[in-house]
């Protein structure tokens, strides 16, 4: 398997970023880790503050989209603060290879594991010679 074969970027495809110009809402980037395996992918995404209800993970035309809004319920006025919460958006594109139908997501203590595997015609196969 070459280098970044899943991950390589494709030019064809452009990701669709939100106009920050026309949208009143913060959007934060969250950080992201992707794998490649022989089976597929594994993306792992720090979303804390996040709820599983509110987590949205969608893939449409080879662009995969991770929505996450997140709530303010925090009792009390704030006194002093050094980060800031805002709803998470980050969006990838994937290959064709993968197999989205399959596709597994977790969210567990504010990391989001999403896993793809290859569709089985991408994975590499051996070819049994015959002897005659």
């Amino acid at each position: 398997m070459a280098a970044n074969d899943l991950t390589e970027r494709n030019d064809e495809r452009s990701v669709q970023s939100r106009e920050e110009t026309r949208s009143t809402e913060k959007f934060l980037k969250p950080a992201v880790n992707i794998i490649e395996t022989e089976e597929g992918l594994t993306l792992l995404a720090d979303i804390p503050g996040a709820s599983k209800g509110d987590l949205n993970v969608n893939v449409e035309k080879g662009i995969l989209t991770i929505t996450a809004p997140v709530t303010r319920d925090m009792p009390g006025n704030a006194g002093y603060t050094e980060f800031e919460l805002a709803s998470y958006y980050r969006q990838f594109a994937i290959p064709e290879s993968l197999d989205h139908e399959k596709a597994k997501a977790d969210l567990s203590n504010g990391v989001l594991t999403l896993r793809i595997p290859k569709a089985e015609a991408a994975k590499p196969r051996k070819i049994e010679i015959q002897v005659s």
